[in-house]
């Protein structure tokens, strides 16, 4: 029996449109949120002492900056691909 830390990265849209999709990156330890980073806000918020010391560091070093690339790199790169899928299909 140990801990686990994992991280989730989701898009959420209603189309295709860059403005309408949000990136939202959270990351666990133990089953508990500690830290979110979502392109609505445009910046990481921690959840735990833990989380808010990283989100601190994250939000004036580089990941900041990488995160939010990701929105159109990640996001809007595969939501193009679904999209498109899904209109062939009906």
């Amino acid at each position: 029996d140990g801990f686990l830390e994992f991280q989730v990265e989701r898009c959420v849209f209603n189309s295709t449109d860059l403005k309408d999709i949000e990136l939202i990156h959270s990351l666990y330890y133990d089953k508990l949120e500690y830290a979110r980073f979502s392109s609505s806000v445009g910046k990481f918020v921690g959840y735990t002492e833990f989380g808010v010391k990283n989100a601190e560091r994250w939000n004036s070093g580089p990941e900041l900056v990488q995160m939010k690339n990701e929105k159109e790199r990640f996001c809007k790169h595969n939501i193009d691909i679904d999209y498109q899928a899904a209109l062939t299909k009906s």
